[in-house]
């Protein structure tokens, strides 16, 4: 019989909770760390649990000043200092409160959730065998070695230690808020995420972003190497759907140089970004009026100016295709279009390389560029 996991949970947690004041433990469970947890997939091979609705009281990080120093073998080492407490990180009884012969004093906490969690390496522990405890209480004391002061800590459900980082950010403390799906399937538990945290994403992106702005397409070349066809579509847009050029690029030294090219339609029409990538500008710029400047993984940067109205700003993650500005006249501009550059390392590039504007495609082709400026 497969029960919803929703009344599942609630059904668990309930017995749990009910058992908690009178809960014992037979000698196995109270000496071994690993161990199935009886009844938990009695009613059901499956069951969830929505960590969205924990609230501050009800989760807490096991070192709350401490710093996550590895991930071994699904084992967060979290090094503090000496004397530091070691907390519970949710509500829950303890099953095993003792002196394990590898892993020193060990606390095992099984929690109304259906997870058990493990504090080891402790100095001392806090707690005994069938004690309630909350989130946040002290169970023990970090222990540690002669070298370094710290908790192994790890998240068991039903015997079997899952990836902590599904959970929990181990960097920033952090219990996701996400909806977490638990199925029995043989002799091991799968584990999977059934709503994401919004925040892992502006994490990623986050990261993305900075390995952009860090990279340099030419290392330690004078020159790299960028293969248009392996741009896949959906991963690259032309800027300004339906535009015509009124003014070509021209790199020509002298009073009629032209770094970009300009592209018009109508006023206010939507400038989309060309290739997914970081806004590292998004401002008024002297001639150029409104201008955006995007850095992309590829190794270019593209330039949209003289708009109307930014839409984004300096940091923001944008995709290939997003609305990142409206057309306009600002700054020198005797007509409302978009002036747009493609630049790679600060240099100035023929857009024309990269897109065809009759067929508003991207150019299928291998270009090299060159440090001082030139390209083939």
């Amino acid at each position: 019989m497969r029960l919803s996991p929703f009344f599942f949970a609630i059904t668990f947690a309930t017995a749990i909770t009910s058992c908690a004041q009178t809960i014992s433990f037979t000698t196995l469970e109270q000496q071994k760390i690993a161990i199935e947890t009886p009844g938990l997939f009695e009613r059901s091979d499956a069951y969830t649990v929505d960590f969205a609705v924990y609230g501050e009281k009800d989760y807490c990080f096991p070192l709350p000043v401490g710093r996550v120093e590895s991930n071994t073998d699904n084992v967060l080492r979290i090094v503090t200092k000496k004397g530091d407490a070691v907390k519970a990180m949710f509500d829950g009884v303890v099953r095993m409160s003792w002196h394990h012969p590898q892993y020193g004093h060990v606390v095992v906490l099984r929690h109304d959730n259906g997870l058990e969690t493990v504090y080891a390496q402790n100095r001392e522990n806090r707690v005994k065998v069938g004690q309630k405890v909350k989130a946040g209480q002290t169970v023990a004391i970090v222990g540690g070695d002669v070298d370094a002061t710290y908790c192994d800590f790890s998240i068991m459900i039903n015997g079997g230690r899952i990836n902590p980082e599904i959970l929990i950010a181990p960097k920033a403390h952090r219990l996701l808020k996400q909806k977490v799906l638990f199925e029995k399937k043989g002799f091991h538990v799968e584990v999977s995420v059934v709503e994401h945290d919004p925040w892992v994403d502006e994490q990623q992106k986050t990261e993305e972003a900075k390995a952009i702005l860090k990279q340099d397409p030419f290392g330690k070349s004078n020159q790299f190497t960028l293969d248009l066809a392996n741009i896949p579509d959906g991963e690259w847009c032309y800027p300004l759907a339906g535009a015509k050029v009124i003014s070509p690029y021209n790199n020509n030294r002298g009073s009629h140089r032209h770094t970009g090219v300009d592209l018009k339609t109508r006023p206010n029409d939507n400038i989309l970004a060309a290739f997914d990538g970081v806004v590292t500008m998004s401002q008024r710029f002297y001639g150029y009026g409104n201008c955006i400047i995007v850095r992309h993984a590829n190794g270019l940067e593209t330039l949209y100016s003289h708009n109307a109205k930014n839409l984004v700003k300096v940091g923001e993650h944008v995709k290939a295709g997003q609305v990142i500005a409206l057309t306009g006249r600002t700054g020198r501009a005797s007509t409302e279009h978009l002036h747009f550059e493609v630049r790679v390392n600060g240099k100035h590039y023929n857009p024309n390389l990269i897109f065809d504007h009759d067929t508003k495609q991207l150019r299928r082709k291998k270009l090299t560029f060159f440090k001082n400026g030139r390209v083939k």
